[in-house]
């Protein structure tokens, strides 16, 4: 059973090897150096080359320019101011000039600083929200270029208390272009209406398209921008199916999407701005580029969404705009599959780790925050219940490992009987363990349930906007490592820091190992051996895992150290009654033969009594 357990717990680690292989991101090629001249020749003097052109970025290509076209002319002249609008969650500025969204602040969330609020928009762009259309004369225009009129002369309204609107008028040629947004408190919903006047004599009858320009910024630690550029990203739901883009192993990337696109939107590790028309689009086009180094802390993405709008209805186009955290119950109250593109991990495991969070992991999370404040004190309150709810499996666990350890004098001795013959060695095996009904691999199957919890948990913990920056004793932010000692160096597959709860956790794993073998498990050198590598291994592979998730595996292995102690006293305690029955059912059996002969043997026997008689009649057998 010790072998079995090994080979299953080195296999599960084959597979986090391989799994967080492929995670990573692939490095940067190094850069292609010019070869030098041929000195073989005598070379005249080379012209002096004329400098390089400016490559273009995708932020240079969608930058709105405008455009020499005489419908536009009035649209194209102006002046551009900023308009605040605050609520009680964000506060937004507005610019004439697009009469787009240019800033989003959010009030209830910093960055890695935890002072700095998090920023939606991709400032260094001309705007967020535009539209995109042809004109009559076949030149493609974006709207902003145009400079609009706003419905109020003031520079900050206030909708902390009640709704408000503010509405953007253009002229465009003979028509009007008008854009209309509503803020509501308490929400992060933000409503846009599209509205055109004699839409003929400025735009094709191809319709438009409304696009949203820029990336969510980075919001947390520059330490782990490889991490966050894995979850950036841009998506669109398209037939039922969340699609997305990703620049975590590519600098550029695009998709176009036919049929029905319920949203699109870009994100990155927590939080999303989500473009919802409330009419089908005929499409959606996704962009991204990204510029920069990763290891160099210069990294930057650009991101474009386009929802393909037909010919606009009489009475405009109207859109939600979903600006905040990827809260699961906020965004599921659209019910259009915004939490989709929430990454929970590699393909292979997401059937898994995602339903454990959806309907288990947040659920509790939810649950058991209502009455706890902290929530390092929710992940030891959810390691313990899962500990209870598995107890069942666990107890039947240790009762199989015990009854291995009753078997182990026979199978030693069919090993040695057959010896030169594996096939009956292994038949001789399977009829033991079939006639004492013992189950070879019953005592992995809690170890196998725990894996998938932990997986699933890991994603969890790193997606889970509930916990961002939430601390408990030293740890500052139980979704990030509990840094608790810096390095000078980097250690392979380690890092550069030690974490607390990780240096924990494997302690725990050794004593609840060192319990384990103390009940008799083995004494196979090699089973000892791997008492010591496994915790190293964990405490290599976890150091830079969430602080909460150490903390959940280390109070998992409290709970299950003090389990295990108690169902070996339960064991010794049973085994000490069976040895009284048997003695007192030897003595019955030695008086009654005494008396007539033999006796009944009726009286009711022990379990492992039953166990050692099974075994000692199969072996007589053979």
């Amino acid at each position: 059973m010790d072998r079995n357990t090994v080979i299953a717990t080195v296999l599960i680690a084959i597979i986090m090897f391989v799994w967080l292989f492929l995670l990573a991101p692939p490095p940067e090629p190094p850069p292609v150096t010019p070869e030098g001249p041929d000195t073989t020749e005598q070379a005249q003097p080379a012209p002096e080359p004329e400098p390089p052109e400016p490559e273009l970025t995708l932020r240079d290509e969608v930058a709105p320019e405008p455009v020499t076209d005489s419908t536009l002319v009035g649209a194209q002249q102006g002046e551009a101011r900023t308009i605040t609008v605050e609520t009680d969650l964000y506060t937004a500025t507005f610019s004439t000039k697009g009469g787009t969204l240019t800033s989003f602040l959010l009030k209830e969330y910093a960055r890695f600083d935890q002072e700095t609020p998090v920023q939606l928009v991709d400032t260094s762009a001309a705007g967020a929200v535009s539209m995109v259309f042809t004109t009559p004369a076949n030149h493609v225009v974006d709207t902003r270029s145009f400079y609009f009129e706003p419905s109020r002369s003031v520079e900050r309204i206030d909708a902390s208390a009640q709704q408000a609107e503010l509405t953007f008028t253009a002229r465009v040629g003979e028509g009007l272009l008008r854009k209309t947004y509503t803020f509501t408190p308490e929400t992060y919903e933000v409503g846009l209406q599209v509205e055109q006047e004699n839409a003929a004599s400025f735009m094709t009858d191809e319709g438009y398209e409304m696009v949203w320009s820029g990336a969510v910024p980075f919001s947390e630690k520059p330490s782990d921008m490889e991490g966050e550029i894995q979850q950036h990203g841009a998506f669109a739901r398209s037939g039922g199916e969340v699609e997305g883009i990703a620049l975590a192993s590519e600098t550029y990337d695009e998709k176009t999407l036919r049929g029905e696109v319920s949203w699109t939107a870009v994100k990155n590790k927590y939080f999303t701005a989500a473009v919802i028309p409330d009419r089908t689009p005929s499409g959606a086009e996704l962009i991204g580029e990204r510029t920069g180094s990763p290891e160099e802390g210069t990294v930057e993405e650009f991101f474009t969404t386009s929802l393909l709008m037909p010919t606009a209805p009489s009475d405009g186009d109207t859109y939600r705009l979903y600006l905040g955290p990827l809260e699961f119950y906020r965004i599921t109250d659209y019910d259009l599959g915004l939490f989709g593109m929430v990454d929970y991990g590699w393909d292979a495991f997401e059937w898994m780790t995602r339903p454990l969070a959806k309907f288990i992991f947040i659920p509790a999370f939810t649950f058991l925050s209502t009455f706890i404040a902290n929530y390092g004190l929710v992940i030891i309150i959810l390691a313990i219940i899962i500990k209870m709810l598995l107890y069942p499996l666990t107890r039947s666990s240790y009762r199989s490992m015990a009854r291995m350890r009753e078997l182990q004098p026979k199978l030693q001795a069919i090993k040695e009987k057959h010896g030169d013959d594996p096939q009956k060695q292994q038949q001789a095996m399977m009829k033991v363990y079939k006639e004492t009904g013992v189950n070879p691999l019953g005592g992995c199957l809690p170890m196998f349930l725990q894996y998938p919890i932990i997986i699933a948990l890991w994603q969890f913990l790193q997606q889970s906007i509930e916990i961002r920056q939430q601390g408990f004793l030293w740890a500052n932010d139980l979704s990030a490592p509990d840094v608790i000692l810096n390095l000078p160096f980097t250690i392979p597959f380690y890092g550069d820091f030690v974490a607390g709860f990780t240096i924990l956790m494997g302690l725990s794993m050794i004593v609840q190992m060192r319990i384990q073998q103390g009940s008799g498990a083995s004494t196979n050198p090699q089973a000892k051996m791997f008492m010591y590598i496994m915790p190293v291994f964990i405490f290599v592979i976890f150091n830079r895992f969430p602080s909460g998730l150490s903390l959940y595996y280390l109070m998992y292995n409290i709970v299950s150290a003090v389990q295990q102690k108690f169902i070996n006293k339960s064991i010794e305690s049973e085994k000490e009654e069976d040895d009284n029955d048997s003695g007192k059912k030897r003595r019955s059996r030695k008086k009654a033969s005494g008396s007539n002969g033999r006796g009944n043997g009726q009286s009711k026997k022990g379990f492992f009594e039953r166990l050692r008689e099974k075994a000692e009649e199969a072996q007589r057998q053979r």
